[in-house]
């Protein structure tokens, strides 16, 4: 009879326990959003201000049907400009650009993508729209009444009515009030890498966050920032990236196939998101295999999830490795000089000795095995992305 008692004791104190992780996982806390970099595509880089329903609907048709779903791209993110004036209750209402924002994220995810939005802590947006200030629990609700996936919360006009100190607590109280949605929705940081953010992150509920000022559509600004995140590797891991801003892949001055394939190659080492930028309806075939590579992607997308950094550098030339999942490195030559270089890693500065096997991921070409280096020749602004590996047993 005790031991009846006791077994029915037991059991009731498992399905107490049980129901208290399922209801943390319902409300968040324990679910896993961006387990590896959130790969998608975000409307700034080219539309700006001039984005509307019609547009990111056929930006998502065209990412459900060009390749890109099936290589990892899933996020629908409006950035800037969609929000219209709060309604008597005070609830944000977007413009007239966007009639039916539910409608649209059915849409989205009717497609097999998910749907982001855009918002500021400030009362302003960076495009003057209005922000969230005063309004974060309200907007949390809206937006996953709506079927928000992924919010980016722009730091901008907040530095009007908060102080530097009080900015992990602002970002803080829009994770809780996300949290409190019961939504899994994916929180990118926007505040420009001020006050070392890649130290705090976490802490505030960032799944990401932007540790630069904003890139540009050509190869300087793009190398710049690139190659500037070397030394934050220890911060980023699954479910926290470095955000060094989105491709601009297929826009404007990056129009030579080696600085897309450096942009590239560099944020998947990095581990960083993969958001594209540019018109997904109108690309050449040039832009779209560079975007696709499913052995490039899969450095980013490496469940290990480090970031990847700089072993050796000598004036233009770098050399940069990332650990995988499998015991092998991945090894990008940089090369940023205006001509041809030729380029060597040493295996033993990745930890490899004696003989390696060597795999060419944007020719997805194995290149054989190698006596403890490897050069080739690199392209002016080009990269020599490749993959060492022990030969097997």
């Amino acid at each position: 009879m005790r031991y009846l008692k006791l077994k029915g004791i037991i059991c009731a104190c498992l399905v107490i326990a049980l129901a208290g992780i399922f209801t943390s996982i319902a409300r968040g806390q324990g679910s896993q959003v961006a387990m590896t970099p959130p790969m998608g595509w975000n409307s700034w880089n080219h539309f700006g201000c001039h984005i509307t329903e019609d547009i990111v609907r056929q930006q998502a048709h065209a990412m459900a049907t060009n390749g890109m779903k099936d290589a990892g791209y899933v996020y629908v993110n409006i950035d800037d400009c969609w929000q219209g004036q709060r309604d008597a209750q005070g609830n944000i209402q977007p413009n007239a650009n966007f009639p039916d924002m539910k409608g649209l994220a059915d849409y989205v995810h009717s497609l097999g993508l998910k749907f982001g939005v855009y918002s500021s802590p400030g009362p302003l947006t960076c495009a003057r729209h209005t922000g969230s200030y005063q309004h974060e629990q309200q907007d949390a609700k809206t937006y996953a009444a709506w079927g928000v996936d992924y919010l980016k919360y722009d730091w901008c006009s907040a530095s009007r009515v908060y102080q530097p100190s009080q900015m992990q607590a602002v970002y803080r109280k829009m994770y809780d009030a996300l949290r409190s949605t019961e939504r899994p929705i994916v929180f990118s940081l926007c505040q420009y890498g001020l006050q070392q953010v890649w130290r705090w992150g976490p802490s505030v509920g960032g799944n990401l966050w932007r540790t630069t000022g904003d890139i540009s559509p050509d190869y300087t600004r793009m190398a710049f920032i690139g190659f500037e995140q070397n030394g934050l590797q220890k911060y980023a891991g699954p479910g926290h990236w470095n955000d060094p801003d989105m491709l601009e892949i297929g826009n404007g001055r990056l129009t030579n196939v080696n600085e897309e394939r450096t942009q590239m190659s560099l944020w998947c080492m990095l581990a960083a998101p993969l958001l594209a930028g540019n018109d997904l309806t109108h690309m050449n075939q040039q832009t779209l295999d560079v975007l696709t590579n499913r052995e490039v992607i899969a450095v980013d997308q490496d469940p290990k999830g480090v970031q990847g950094h700089r072993i050796t550098q000598e004036g233009p030339l770098e050399v940069w490795a990332k650990a995988m999942s499998d015991g092998s490195q991945v090894v990008g030559l940089f090369n940023r000089s205006v001509g041809a270089a030729v380029m060597e890693v040493n295996f033993s500065d990745i930890g490899i000795y004696g003989s390696a096997k060597v795999r060419d991921l944007w020719a997805h070409k194995d290149l054989g095995s190698f006596d403890r280096s490897f050069s080739t020749e690199v392209p002016a602004h080009g990269v020599a992305l490749i993959r060492v590996s022990l030969p097997k047993p």
